[in-house]
């Protein structure tokens, strides 16, 4: 039994044609023989893309020469009114201040500090879940959601300004596409950026309900009562080259792409490996049986749980949250014989990379066992970047591997889920990799 994938377009498809399916989705947009190519090459009349492949290709970008293929603008556009100039947007020099700032809170010892709260989110969630037929992703977006404010802000997902930002964003995902018109189109910098009028404005709540956050969490630094949790760590933490703190206003953006990256993405994941757990329900025994050491609220648990890890890694490889990432070639290049002009856009894809037929044996089926042979270990390291690689790896993709695993194994030790008659998702790329009408289960008391 294959996964759901969404339909290939055929390989020969007008522009305006394509463009029309990109919007539409990213994921149906794209040929069959992007399973197979090292790299290919789009024209438009603006610019030209080039989707790379060959784990050669993508170790240049991301990990020997990425100050050479900064982020690109055009896909920055379409998440600015949200993220401001976060971390996840900038780069260069600012970039750089701004990680060494972040990073602090995610090294040593961090992730044992705030098991605590993960345990917590996780229990929470266990107790929410209820028999019948659910939508499972609004499930995992409230755990994720959870999640972020308890680490991030010691609060729970109850608290009213937690609760407004979560319900807020939940409209804004929906309605925001993974890239607007200015990726199409080189538009100049004084020209006024294309939104919906909802998302902007959706955008704009969002970013005041955090700044609340950010002055009540200030003040509370000044008072000397603030907690120590991740928001604490990073507004204290000054830049050991400059000195600087984070002001308000940086704070908001900062805060932004935590909770779009930390909730989205979990969310993203978690609903595609429980539905996996449906679809295979052999491995939801395995899941199941592990998670009964989940007894005590102990950071060594999660060395028990090997099964649910690798369940999960494979839900990453088969359903990577974030589908596409997109680089610019500062200078001329030329890759695999073929010029590559300056200013070209570098599309390194994960939802490709991870199914390519070249690459893995049997790319479209469900194994987590394929973990522990030889070719899923290569492949783990030349060919699996659902948390990026390189300077740019996802600050959070520690936390993420220990979040995902423990909500996962604490939902199946009380409750079993089997899939919906007639109702198999269809993957799509919104923010992150979600499904199309939902993701419905079943679920049962174990």
């Amino acid at each position: 039994m294959i996964p759901p994938k969404p339909p290939s377009r055929p390989d020969r498809v007008s522009l305006w044609r394509y463009m029309q399916l990109f919007r539409q989705d990213i994921l149906s947009a794209q040929p069959a023989r992007l399973y197979r190519a090292w790299m290919a090459e789009f024209r438009t009349p603006f610019f030209r893309s080039y989707l790379m492949s060959q784990p050669e290709l993508v170790k240049t970008v991301l990990k020997d020469r990425p100050e050479d293929f900064p982020k690109s603008d055009r896909v920055s556009e379409g998440l600015r009114p949200l993220l401001g100039n976060s971390v996840f947007l900038t780069n260069g020099e600012t970039w750089k201040r701004q990680r060494r700032i972040i990073d602090p809170a995610f090294e040593g010892g961090r992730l044992r500090e705030t098991f605590p709260a993960m345990w917590d989110a996780s229990e929470a969630a266990a107790s929410r879940m209820s028999e019948g037929v659910i939508e499972i992703e609004e499930q995992t977006s409230h755990a994720a959601a959870d999640v972020i404010f308890r680490t991030l802000f010691s609060i729970p997902i109850e608290d009213a300004l937690a609760s407004a930002v979560f319900h807020e964003f939940r409209a804004y995902q929906r309605s925001q596409p993974i890239l607007n018109l200015a990726a199409f189109v080189p538009l100049p910098r004084w020209m006024p950026r294309l939104f919906r009028r909802d998302t902007r404005a959706s955008a704009a709540r969002i970013r005041a309900l955090i700044a609340k956050l950010v002055i009540q969490r200030a003040q509370e630094i000044a008072d000397g009562t603030a907690p120590d949790d991740l928001a604490t760590k990073i507004m204290t933490t000054h830049d050991p080259e400059t000195g600087e703190t984070f002001s308000p206003e940086e704070m908001v953006d900062q805060v932004a792409i935590f909770f779009l990256a930390g909730h989205e993405t979990s969310a993203s994941a978690l609903a595609w490996a429980l539905y996996l757990m449906a679809l295979y329900p052999e491995w939801q025994e395995k899941v199941a049986a592990e998670a009964k050491a989940l007894s005590d609220c102990d950071f060594a648990v999660m060395s028990k749980l090997p099964v649910t890890r690798d369940v999960f890694r494979e839900t990453l490889r088969l359903y990577p949250p974030v589908p596409m990432m997109v680089r610019e070639a500062s200078c001329p290049e030329k890759f695999r014989d073929r010029a590559v002009p300056q200013g070209s856009q570098l599309v390194l894809s994960p939802w490709h990379l991870h199914r390519h037929e070249r690459l893995w044996e049997r790319p479209d089926e469900f194994d987590p066992g394929r973990w522990q042979t030889e070719n899923g270990k290569t492949c783990g390291r030349d060919a699996y970047i659902p948390f990026s690689a390189g300077a740019r790896v996802c600050t959070g993709a520690g936390f993420a591997m220990v979040e995902g695993p423990l909500i996962l194994a604490r939902l199946l030790r009380d409750v079993t889920v089997s899939c919906v008659e007639g109702r198999a998702p269809v993957p799509v790329a919104h923010l992150t990799v979600r499904a199309k009408d939902g993701i419905w289960l079943h679920i049962g008391k174990r």
